[in-house]
């Protein structure tokens, strides 16, 4: 009998001892956890996945505003002396801008150089029409317009095709080179759209200068985009030189 009681309070002091055992672990794990920043013991509400609540919502990138573009600038082409820009222009489309010798011819808007002659190869005899302009300088704007000028004394130096340039610098001098020279000294100005090197007959002018001519000279803004728009799709195919060649 002595030995059953022995037993059975054997029994009951494992059974103890497993339970403080067990508490002890529980206890243990509690405060690993809490040391981690767990949350033991939350239970999820009704619907929510218990891994909810780790789920983090990325932050949206700021939105990125759009690059301001710098306002096209136009400039009336002749600078620092008093020049008269003719209304309207014999067998083509342009205008010359009488002014005296040695006037800054300018670029009338931000671009890049496209053709530069430096060689006056007029002959009065012969009157060929790629050589009337004598000295010229052409630019094709930023708006996508070719502006050109004629006739001058002096190109400026470092002025090559490739070049940028901004409005209103100095591209070369007036003067009266090419057919000019028996004429009184003026800019030859021609407006066009652009081309390959070597088509004098679509460079020399295609629309008419007069109105931007006139708005740029009273500090007005007025594009000819649209003008040499219009004008490029009435030409139709280019063969060739049309008229006063």
């Amino acid at each position: 009998m002595a030995r059953m009681r022995r037993q059975v309070w054997a029994v009951v002091l494992a059974t103890v001892l497993v339970a403080v055992v067990g508490v002890v672990v529980a206890l243990a794990s509690r405060n690993d956890a809490a040391s981690r920043g767990g949350d033991l013991g939350t239970v999820p509400s009704a619907g929510e996945s218990p891994t909810a609540r780790n789920v983090v919502t990325p932050t949206p990138p700021p939105t990125t505003r759009p690059r301001r573009t710098r306002p096209i600038v136009y400039v009336f082409p002749v600078g620092g002396c008093k020049a008269s820009a003719s209304q309207s222009h014999h067998d083509y489309p342009a205008s010359d801008i009488f002014a005296k010798v040695g006037c800054r011819f300018v670029a009338p808007v931000d671009g890049r150089v496209d053709e530069v002659t430096r060689v006056d190869a007029w002959d009065p005899k012969t009157n060929v029409g790629r050589d009337r302009g004598g000295l010229s300088v052409s630019v094709v704007g930023v708006d996508g317009v070719r502006y050109y000028g004629s006739h001058l004394s002096a190109i400026a130096a470092g002025i090559k095709p490739g070049l940028q340039v901004r409005a209103g610098q100095t591209l070369a001098l007036t003067g009266k080179t090419g057919s000019a020279r028996a004429t009184p000294a003026h800019l030859h100005f021609g407006i066009s759209w652009p081309t390959a090197a070597g088509k004098w007959w679509i460079r020399r002018g295609s629309v008419p200068p007069q109105s931007y001519l006139n708005a740029w000279h009273d500090g007005k803004t007025l594009s000819p985009v649209q003008a040499v728009a219009r004008a490029r799709t009435a030409y139709g195919v280019d063969r060739g030189c049309r008229s006063y060649c």
